[in-house]
């Protein structure tokens, strides 16, 4: 056997042990691209030897996605698809988990009308919004990997010889979840226990604010009473641990959707709905974004800003330090499971309610009550840097540092 064939059988048993954690019995619902069948075959062989109890394969196709924004009906994009929300809910609801292999082209719907865009979103947002509820509440095992495809490994490396292209992005992406260690799945449980030391430090320490300073950035986060900084490992309503990205590096909470002021200035390019949103800023006065601007993609950030009600506030919080591993090997990624474990970032959008004390448990209602942000979005951008420093400020106005030159301070 090849050492890519070992690594890719690795992937495999990583996405499946302790990416989703299939149990003795359980349904795994997969969605995936057909660049990735390979990988997705042997997820499928690894999730019955561990005792699945059916394996469903949802497939996608980059070229037939790109034709019906090109060629479709515009009424088309209107359409609610309630058959697909119906049959998710369906399966999570009685216990499957949900796993995601990506491997879109990051340019695949540039230049696409953004109303069509924005059209979609909005219908099956509408139709998707208990399951996104359930999803953000832990209620169900879900985790996200991913695969090369050709056109984003001509993004990544452009100046490597076209033939070497995808064979260099599969070698990053094995490193970056671990599969270049001995044992892949031990090293994963290190590294789980290493972050949690970290968010337990945050918890212990209960900042009402955080203040983040760097060049174009001078932003003040206030966090709502009861947050919970999480890293990395989940539990569903089972009981069962699951890792929602493989890979992970990050620490994260939820910030009060009332309580951010000042402006912020991406670090990286955004790769949004097929799309690249590049050189923003964002400027925030008691939560709301009141202007934005982008050298590139303008029309798409304001798509995503002015989606919905809440997306104009924040969601999320996320702590990274600019020497983790995907930061140090240099590769803009172009794609935001890899580029925001190599930044601090934040998101736009809904909130994850298992960042709040109870929250699993609260309504949507109750959430927003405790300050916790609404909306059909949740898009993370990139803003740390080696120029990053990060103040958590006590109750009683004490500045703290917890990131300096872009790494932890503790």
């Amino acid at each position: 056997m090849s050492d890519f064939q070992t690594k890719l059988e690795k992937y495999a048993e990583l996405a499946v042990k302790i990416g989703v954690n299939v149990q003795q019995g359980q349904t795994l619902i997969i969605n995936a691209s057909i660049d990735c069948a390979e990988l997705v075959r042997l997820i499928v062989k690894q999730a019955y030897e561990v005792g699945a109890r059916f394996v469903k394969v949802n497939w996608s196709d980059d070229t037939v996605t790109r034709l019906r924004y090109d060629l479709a009906a515009e009424e088309s994009f209107l359409d609610e698809p309630k058959w697909y929300a119906g049959e998710m809910l369906e399966y999570v609801k009685n216990g499957a988990a949900v796993l995601h292999v990506m491997s879109s082209d990051p340019d695949l719907l540039n230049g696409v009308s953004t109303q069509r865009l924005t059209n979609h979103q909005k219908a099956y947002g509408k139709v998707m919004k208990e399951y996104r509820q359930l999803q953000m509440s832990d209620k169900f095992s879900w985790s996200i990997v991913a695969v090369p495809s050709k056109p984003w490994a001509d993004k990544v490396f452009p100046d490597l010889a076209e033939s070497d292209r995808v064979n260099a992005l599969w070698e990053t992406i094995f490193r970056t979840v671990r599969l270049d260690q001995p044992d892949p799945i031990a090293a994963w449980k290190r590294h789980i226990d290493n972050l949690k030391e970290k968010s337990e430090y945050l918890n212990n320490k209960r900042y009402k604010k955080l203040h983040y300073i760097a060049p174009g950035t001078d932003l003040t986060i206030e966090l709502p009473e009861g947050h919970l900084w999480v890293a990395a490992e989940s539990h569903n309503a089972q009981g069962h641990t699951f890792l929602a990205n493989l890979p992970t590096e990050e620490v994260f909470t939820a910030p009060h959707k009332s309580g951010v002021n000042g402006t912020v200035t991406a670090t990286k390019p955004l790769s949004y709905r097929g799309t690249i949103i590049d050189g923003f800023s964002l400027t925030f006065e008691n939560g709301r974004i009141v202007d934005y601007k982008a050298a590139v993609g303008q029309d798409v950030l304001k798509q995503l800003v002015e989606l919905d009600e809440g997306s104009r506030s924040l969601g999320e919080v996320a702590l990274v330090p600019h020497n983790s591993p995907i930061s140090q090997s240099n590769i803009l990624f172009y794609n935001t499971l890899f580029d925001e474990n190599a930044s601090n970032h934040l998101a736009i959008g809904n909130a994850y309610a298992f960042n709040l004390e109870g929250g699993k448990d609260m309504s949507q209602e109750e959430l927003s009550e405790r300050g916790l942000n609404a909306s059909l979005a949740h898009e993370d951008f990139m803003v740390g840097s080696a120029k990053m420093d990060i103040f958590g400020i006590t109750a009683d106005g004490k500045e703290e540092q917890i990131f300096r030159e872009g790494n932890w301070a503790f």
